[in-house]
């Protein structure tokens, strides 16, 4: 028998499948781990790439601000902040914020902040959650070269240095994340956030998986992120096991571009022609929390599915749909993807989370997509899509005799057709 461990949560969902099934692994390349993450954090911090050593970019008397990412990314931000803060021990606590960058998201609990940073950083530190929605606590800085007006949180805009921290990883329609990220969506308020991911900008071809220069999503949040003032940024790249293997600081540009290249050679994964049937997963927990995100799990594995081919994605989703946001109640207001799909294209009011409903629909005028996961048929069903609680067979009934590839790790993995 032939057998794959799915990243599905905090556990894994074996599969199996006969020998004489003919199955593709497709899969990032195995990067080893950096022997010690925090010393080379440090190292970086005081040599970075395209700036000046942090602790040469403070003074006592400066405001300064360390954006995070929220609950929903790997970000080892409980290993990287205080080594941060190390390098910032001229400057009072009084004067350091660190920022929630949450997007459109759910404010984060009192719980899953100390989760993510510690106990001792949530009672040291003063923590300011974004709320998009809340105009009072934003600050006009602009329009960007794309027309759209710069709305950002108005304690982190008025900080004298910003520091990004995030991860860098491939994205399905801003190329990679981290970067300008931490911003914009991250720090951003709502219209800002709208625009940059209105049907018109997904719709571009360049608004895919690997591509940032040119993309004009990327370019716009890069360009929204340094309308802020002074940054410096602080990323890093992950394995499969959410081991660092790279880390890259310093200058927004340069050093985002020399992580979004070494993980571009660690993702990217040519095939010779497209399959029957994909098996995804979202890459386990915290991505795979919520459907919503899962899109980006199919949307990797809709690259090299043949027109009409279904994709099956394991996704744990145990936030569910969620119920925050728009996009169960949007998806449920119509009866088919195509409906849904011209809906927003043709609607002139960008509506939250139609983004990821745009590229959504896409997929499901493609192809079946088959979903197991924690969530009720109904929820699967009401989202169009398929419940399934036996992936094998599901595959023996939608693919016989088909070549069928298996994405383990899902959206860290780039597949194309060479």
């Amino acid at each position: 028998m032939q057998q794959f461990d799915l990243k599905y949560g905090n556990t894994p969902h074996t599969i199996e499948f006969p020998d004489s099934t003919d199955i593709t692994l497709v899969e990032p390349l195995r990067t080893e781990p950096l022997r010690d993450p925090k010393t080379a954090l440090r190292d970086a911090l005081r040599a970075p790439i395209g700036k000046a050593a942090l602790r040469d970019c403070v003074r006592p008397d400066m405001k300064i601000g360390i954006i995070f990412n929220d609950i929903t990314r790997a970000t080892p931000s409980r290993m990287m902040l205080p080594i941060i803060l190390d390098e910032l021990s001229g400057v009072p606590a009084d004067r350091i914020t660190l920022f929630d960058a949450l997007g459109t998201h759910r404010a984060n609990t009192q719980e899953e902040l100390i989760g993510l940073l510690g106990e001792e950083l949530v009672r040291t530190y003063r923590i300011v959650q974004n709320d998009c929605n809340d105009r009072d606590t934003q600050k006009y800085l602009g329009i960007t070269s794309f027309g759209h007006e710069i709305w950002i949180n108005r304690e982190a805009a008025e900080c004298d240095l910003l520091i990004l921290t995030g991860f860098i990883e491939p994205h399905f329609f801003a190329g990679f994340s981290g970067g300008g990220k931490a911003i914009m969506p991250g720090m951003a308020g709502t219209g800002t956030i709208f625009h940059n991911h209105s049907a018109q900008m997904i719709a571009s071809d360049n608004a895919s998986w690997g591509i940032t220069y040119g993309n004009p999503i990327w370019e716009e949040i890069q360009e929204t992120a340094e309308s802020t003032g002074d940054l410096f940024l602080v990323n890093v790249t992950m394995n499969q096991d959410h081991e660092i293997t790279g880390i890259f600081c310093g200058d927004l540009r340069k050093a985002h571009k020399e992580g979004a290249a070494f993980m571009k050679n660690c993702a990217m994964s040519p095939v010779r022609e497209a399959f029957d049937a994909v098996i995804t997963t979202n890459s386990g927990y915290p991505l795979d929390m919520n459907l919503y995100q899962s899109v980006k799990g199919m949307s990797a594995a809709a690259r090299i599915a043949k027109p009409g081919a279904p994709i099956i994605i394991a996704a744990e989703c145990s936030d569910g749909i969620p119920d925050h946001g728009l996009f169960r109640q949007m998806l449920k207001q119509f009866d088919s993807p195509q409906a849904v799909y011209d809906h927003i294209m043709n609607n002139d009011r960008i509506e939250q989370d139609q983004w990821q409903i745009q590229i959504l629909a896409k997929i499901l005028m493609q192809h079946p997509v088959y979903v197991y996961s924690l969530l009720s048929d109904e929820q699967v069903r009401e989202c169009m899509m398929i419940p399934t609680h036996d992936i094998e067979e599901t595959v023996r009934q939608t693919a016989p005799g088909g070549r069928i590839c298996v994405m383990p790790q899902g959206p860290l993995t780039i597949p194309y057709i060479q």
